[in-house]
């Protein structure tokens, strides 16, 4: 019998997904908790939670976890733009004439 939570993300709350995009911007544990105004200590179980949930081993294969299931932008890497709204481009009857 497969185990189908390997091919789905894992249930992150918002601060677990918020904590993972710090990670991915390259801070440590304690830059985070200074960022977030938690101790370090709260920073270091949030981090020990996510591994465990994403089946990941450290915070690189985290960063990659996260990049593969869309929970962070990276340099405009992974990134989804928003849709722009579709202005109407003007025909030949519609031009104003001078």
């Amino acid at each position: 019998m497969t185990n189908s939570n390997a091919y789905t993300p894992a249930s992150l709350s918002d601060r677990e997904v918020q904590i993972i995009d710090l990670v991915a911007a390259g801070l440590t544990n304690h830059e985070i908790a200074q960022k977030l105004e938690i101790s370090k200590r709260t920073v270091d179980n949030h981090i020990s939670n996510i591994l465990t949930k994403t089946s990941t081993d450290n915070r690189v294969a985290l960063v990659r976890w996260a990049l593969k299931w869309g929970k962070v932008c990276l340099n405009d890497v992974n990134c989804c733009p928003l849709p722009t709204p579709s202005v109407p481009t003007a025909t030949s009857t519609d031009e104003v004439r001078s």
